[in-house]
């Protein structure tokens, strides 16, 4: 038997690679080849789609062949998809770049492989997360846990932080941003390629074909797990949570990579694409990452129920820094790091709160699908809002655009006060 400590590390690298290759790194792109925002966050929004349904065909991966089979296939077909894009990117004029007037439909061959990479991402997902618990023990499952969410954030910190910080030099050293980009998804490709051999021999055969005869009832079991989800009590308060709690990191999210690369002209800080890879995508995830853990132990000492108001403070005062960075417009790359660091440490802080209300909402029969179909509904949350922030944006500009998102952390801790009462006392309190 193969040590997981051969592949639990690496498998959920490569996990998080493509989820923020089509997340996060396309805002960037699109952004630095001159995309107008509005379109550019409709339809990075959209790309978020996949992990939203994803519950939907999940039956499916659990059903035809074996787990491994499935990580080692959408990997293969990832790492086809990111040479795709490196081939596929344009090469608007400079001019065009500059005047922020390159049209979404040069990008469409590469919206369409954003978006083929997000379902091969969302069902990588989902194998690698059942392969997990079919190949270790409760004991080794427990012991991992930490590994697997340390190397998912540490593929954050690659890809929010490092490939930009990497297409940031090479704009400066070349002096021709899609040149740059494209280096910069060759490099995500050949990383991935690695990745991939390596787990063709490194992922034990822990799993044996599933026999078609096994399944059968499996859709009647389907339709069981979706009509009891919904027929949970408090099923409308908690979808109500779900979508809302979220809201103004919602609007917001799409649009900070974008203001604070912007010209100082159009309003925003015009640091440097590398500055942005360095502050906003290693700072700000090493400082939510932080926020996170003392979150999850506060939580464990005063409960889900008596951490709630506060955690929802925590994740929506920090969306302040936004704001002031749009009227003050600092300079000092420690002030905007600061600014970061606190929003992004407030942001995982007060996220542990939300997280924790999903798991005791799905708890009970069925809970791990019920979980599953919780995070659907974040999903939900977060695309939506993203779509039309953008066009938000450029109707009112950013001083105007975080005063809205701050108005809208009114919406929070209205939807926090709605469930509060919902959960049980002694709910997430650790007894030890």
């Amino acid at each position: 038997m193969r040590s997981p400590w051969l592949w639990v590390p690496t498998l959920y690298f490569a996990e998080g690679i493509p989820y923020f290759l089509v997340n996060n790194v396309s805002v960037m792109l699109f952004t630095r080849m001159g995309v107008p925002n509005g379109k550019m966050a409709l339809f990075t929004s959209l790309l978020y789609l996949p992990w939203t349904i994803k519950p939907l065909w999940s039956p499916f991966v659990d059903i035809f062949r074996t787990k491994r089979w499935w990580i080692l296939m959408m990997q293969l077909l990832l790492t086809a998809c990111f040479v795709g894009l490196t081939l596929s990117i344009p090469h608007p004029a400079q001019e065009v770049i500059d005047a922020t007037a390159t049209p979404i439909s040069l990008f469409t061959g590469m919206l369409i492989l954003f978006w083929v990479s997000a379902f091969l991402s969302a069902t990588h997902d989902i194998a690698a997360d059942g392969f997990y618990m079919l190949s270790l023990s409760e004991g080794d499952q427990s012991l991992f846990v930490g590994i697997r969410s340390t190397f998912y954030r540490l593929s954050s910190i690659f890809g929010q932080g490092v490939l930009i910080a990497v297409a940031g030099i090479l704009e400066t050293r070349t002096g021709n941003i899609p040149l740059a980009w494209q280096l910069t998804l060759l490099i995500s490709s050949i990383l991935f390629a690695l990745l991939t051999l390596w787990h063709t021999f490194a992922l034990p055969h822990a799993e044996r074909h599933h026999d078609v005869s096994e399944n059968k009832g499996q859709g009647e079991r389907l339709l069981n797990v979706f009509v009891s989800f919904f027929r949970k009590p408090g099923i409308w308060i908690a979808l109500i949570f779900m979508l809302l709690y979220r809201l103004p990191e919602a609007f917001m999210l799409k649009l900070v990579n974008p203001f604070l690369v912007g010209k100082n002209a159009d309003g925003g800080l015009g640091l440097l694409t590398e500055q942005v890879g360095l502050l906003y995508g290693t700072i700000g995830v090493l400082f939510l990452t932080i926020g996170g853990i003392l979150g999850g132990i506060y939580a464990s000492k005063k409960g889900l129920r008596k951490s709630l108001w506060i955690m929802a403070l925590f994740i929506t005062l920090p969306d302040a820094v936004y704001l002031w960075m749009s009227i003050a417009m600092p300079h000092s790359l420690w002030l905007i790091g600061s600014a970061i660091a606190l929003e992004q440490f407030g942001y995982g802080f007060g996220f542990t709160a939300y997280m924790l209300y999903l798991m005791w909402f799905a708890d009970g029969e069925h809970k791990t699908s019920h979980y599953a179909l919780c995070t659907a509904f974040m999903a939900i949350g977060m695309m939506l809002p993203g779509m039309v922030a953008g066009y938000l944006q450029e109707a009112v500009g950013y001083v105007w655009f975080f005063g809205i998102v701050m108005v809208l952390c009114l919406v929070t801790l209205a939807v926090t006060a709605i469930a509060y009462r919902q959960v049980p006392e002694e709910y997430g309190k650790s007894h030890k």
